[in-house]
């Protein structure tokens, strides 16, 4: 859930980049649409949809291979959705951030009696990672990309990072980075190039997350867990909608893990603080 809505926050925050990227275009005019899709609404946890011209690029982020329907189903299955629903020409893009040998990986097709539906794949370790590299926006995946070298490839993500001129820009890009670097990376070795100066709460976030798995079923478990969604949900929410209300915090800290990945995934739609109280207020948060 958390690598989902890095991804989605940085697609979201920067679509330009990643229209270049993936389409070699330089567009200005970029729509970024609802993700729930008719006819039986579904929302996807990793979809972005941006609208460029006259075509939708769907851009799909994968930690793992595995899912259910299998990705190739979903992919014939959202281009429907959205051809009825918008009528354009459709880019479907999958883009897979952890090394694998799963056959998923390298399947860009769905084939069945009398239908084929063939989409992009994006194995992002084995990108070129001077592109994005050269790209702020795209500098947290770069630390997945391709290299002979890991760490020193990290270290050239930390450089790019630390050369931002802009503090709020640079502490995003710095959180982002650590989420995604977590799936490559030992701990040690980002918090010693990225440390608590931008990323306190996501190094928590994730420390927390695996000492919460190791001990089962123990009673910090759950605790853990909700402290460190929390402090994740609080560092979106204020990068999307500014200073959150003394009071509006309360509420925030009384909700489970459960509503807390709710929220996760409903905040990328918000637009001002009272987007989140009328959420709240709709669960009977008070």
């Amino acid at each position: 859930m958390t690598i989902d809505n890095i991804c989605k926050y940085l697609a979201e925050q920067e679509p330009g980049a990643f229209v270049r990227w993936l389409l070699s275009k330089e567009v200005t005019d970029i729509q970024i649409l609802k993700t729930e899709l008719s006819v039986e609404p579904i929302r996807a946890d990793a979809i972005i949809l941006l609208q460029i011209d006259d075509q939708i690029l769907h851009l799909e982020f994968q930690t793992l291979p595995e899912s259910k329907p299998a990705i190739p189903f979903r992919m014939l299955d959202y281009w429907v959705r959205l051809r009825r629903q918008y009528g354009t020409d459709i880019e479907q893009v999958v883009i897979f951030l952890k090394a694998t040998t799963s056959e998923i990986v390298f399947t860009e097709l769905f084939e069945a009696p009398n239908t084929r539906h063939r989409y992009r794949v994006i194995r992002l370790w084995e990108q070129d990672p001077d592109p994005l590299l050269a790209n702020p926006a795209l500098l947290p995946l770069a630390c997945l990309a391709r290299s002979e070298s890991p760490n020193a490839l990290l270290e050239r993500v930390a450089l790019q990072v630390a050369r931002i001129e802009e503090p709020q820009q640079r502490q995003n890009l710095s959180a982002s980075v650590t989420v995604l670097a977590g799936l490559r990376f030992d701990e040690a070795l980002i918090d010693q190039l990225f440390g608590e100066r931008y990323m306190q709460e996501s190094v928590i976030y994730q420390r927390i997350l695996r000492q919460g798995l190791e001990q089962g079923r123990q009673e910090g478990r759950e605790e853990g867990r909700q402290e460190g969604e929390l402090a994740l949900i609080m560092r979106l929410l204020t990068r999307r909608l500014g200073a959150i209300q003394p009071a509006v915090q309360d509420r925030l800290q009384k909700l489970s893990i459960s509503q807390l990945e709710e929220l996760g995934e409903a905040l990328l739609d918000f637009q001002e603080n009272q987007d989140l109280i009328t959420w709240l207020d709709s669960r009977g948060e008070q």
